[in-house]
């Protein structure tokens, strides 16, 4: 083993050792974390909102919007509820994925993929009456034009951290939700596929206003992928300086304990190597043992690649019904 590596071994067995402790604070881990995403816009900063559009879709109301939530640049979003809806009503914030296809971003929920199942989320969720909203990140949809690595770089110039800036916009459009009048602040999910699926679990570690947490296709544990040689496979946006020095995935995934996780994967995906989904599941299974809720995480793997099949859109849908 080469000194890296060991060292490497080293840092995860402390890491998991520390989140296996009663003592291990997690308001304190939330702190830490955060801080690691670079330097961001005030959290407190006025949010304002356009209106740029509503339609209406297979009995389901979109609004287009047009939020401001991070004083450097617009952020356009989708909206999505029931019709008829009444009253305050669950909702899923959805996080979009990459697919190296930085013109999709948010279309994604309206309008679906081909490596996801039909119907698109924005209507499969309000047809089981939850609203939803997703935002177009960084370099994606109405924000592309700029690469991704050039995006990166800047921001690195400036003490900014690309993946710091995409989770700070969603923690602000999270902010935007309960402060609708027709949204349950009390009944928010937060859910994605690849990048989406990252996104998801760093929302619900850092912010406990999520209680639904399901990830698709990326609850990758870093070490394993530093071990096997595989940093390529994901893109430039998932690195965070210094991170390995303090979390692991389980350790970051730890802090959405007790509240109901749902993990899916593929078991041919080289984005999640089988390997590192074992002391994922593993560790998460003592932390919710410890919190007193072993059947709020869930990990299922299925023979596929890096892909939604009928049955995860059918586990996905049964996991909201049951926990949300």
């Amino acid at each position: 083993m080469s000194p890296f590596c060991r060292a490497l071994a080293q840092t995860k067995s402390i890491a998991m050792e520390d989140f296996m402790t009663e003592t291990w604070n997690k308001a304190e881990q939330r702190e830490k974390l955060y801080a690691l995403l670079g330097r961001l816009p005030d959290r407190e900063r006025p949010i304002g909102v356009e209106l740029l559009s509503t339609e209406e879709r297979d009995g389901v109301i979109i609004q287009k919007l047009r939020l401001d939530i991070n004083g450097k640049e617009s952020v356009p979003a989708y909206f999505s509820k029931p019709k008829n809806a009444s009253g305050k009503l669950p909702v899923v914030l959805f996080n979009h994925s990459h697919f190296g296809q930085y013109e999709v971003g948010k279309n994604e929920f309206v309008l679906g993929r081909k490596e996801m199942q039909s119907p698109p989320f924005a209507i499969a969720l309000a047809k089981e009456g939850y609203a939803g909203l997703c935002i177009d990140s960084w370099g994606f949809g109405e924000r592309s034009g700029r690469a991704e690595l050039d995006i990166f770089k800047e921001m690195l110039w400036k003490g900014e951290v690309l993946f710091g800036m995409m989770v700070y916009d969603n923690l602000r459009a999270l902010d935007y939700l309960v402060s609708r009048e027709d949204i349950d602040s009390n009944r928010i999910a937060t859910m994605g596929m690849s990048m989406g699926s990252t996104m998801s679990w760093w929302l619900a570690a850092l912010d406990e206003r999520i209680k639904v947490t399901i990830d698709l296709n990326c609850l990758t544990d870093f070490h394993t992928l530093v071990e096997q040689g595989d940093l390529r496979l994901h893109g430039i946006y998932y690195y965070v300086p210094d991170l390995l020095n303090h979390f692991t995935t389980s350790s970051i995934n730890a802090l959405i304990a007790p509240r109901p996780h749902l993990g899916l994967a593929g078991e041919f995906d080289p984005l999640t190597p089988l390997e590192g989904l074992e002391i994922i599941d593993k560790n998460l299974k003592a932390v919710y043992a410890r919190e007193g809720a072993p059947d709020a995480w869930k990990l299922k793997i299925y023979p596929v690649a890096h892909e939604e099949t009928p049955e995860m859109r059918a586990d996905i849908l049964q996991f909201l019904r049951e926990w949300l």
